[in-house]
């Protein structure tokens, strides 16, 4: 295919995946009737993998801005799953730490989120992944310097 052909199609491609991946996330939540969103999903997901965090660094993980960080934690502190701890070295500074409800909420949804992941790379090639995600993160490291967000 002439390379023209392969820079005007990458970016649509790219954001029909990202669509069909969010329909789907959204379909499996409501078919296994989960309390949460994807979305609050992943925030729980972030906290999981990186233990307690402050909400800027949650930001600047998952690509979102404050508010809607807030507006995500809110929720979530809201059903147990988060809370804020104070910092004990900066005053009216909290960090966000998964509590056990949130940790067995997220383990029983992960379980879900990687068969779903599964049947999405099924029949690809290991080497295709992995060129695949290697240019998707050269991708992500051309669009941070425009794409800016506000944190």
């Amino acid at each position: 295919m002439p390379q023209n052909f392969l820079k005007n199609k990458v970016l649509f491609a790219l954001g029909v995946t990202a669509l069909l991946s969010k329909i789907a996330q959204l379909q499996m939540f409501a078919a296994n009737k989960f309390p949460i969103t994807p979305e609050q999903h992943y925030i729980l997901s972030v906290l999981s993998e990186n233990g307690e965090l402050y909400q800027r660094q949650i930001c600047e993980i998952a690509y979102k801005d404050r508010p809607n960080i807030t507006r995500l934690i809110n929720i979530l502190e809201k059903k147990g799953l988060v809370k804020r701890v104070p910092d004990i070295h900066k005053r009216k500074v909290y960090k966000i730490i998964i509590t056990e409800e949130g940790r067995k909420l997220h383990s029983e949804i992960k379980q879900y989120m990687i068969a779903l992941r599964d049947e999405v790379v099924k029949d690809i090639k290991t080497e295709d992944m992995e060129n695949c995600l290697n240019v998707m993160l050269q991708m992500i490291d051309n669009l941070e310097p425009i794409a800016k967000i506000q944190i």
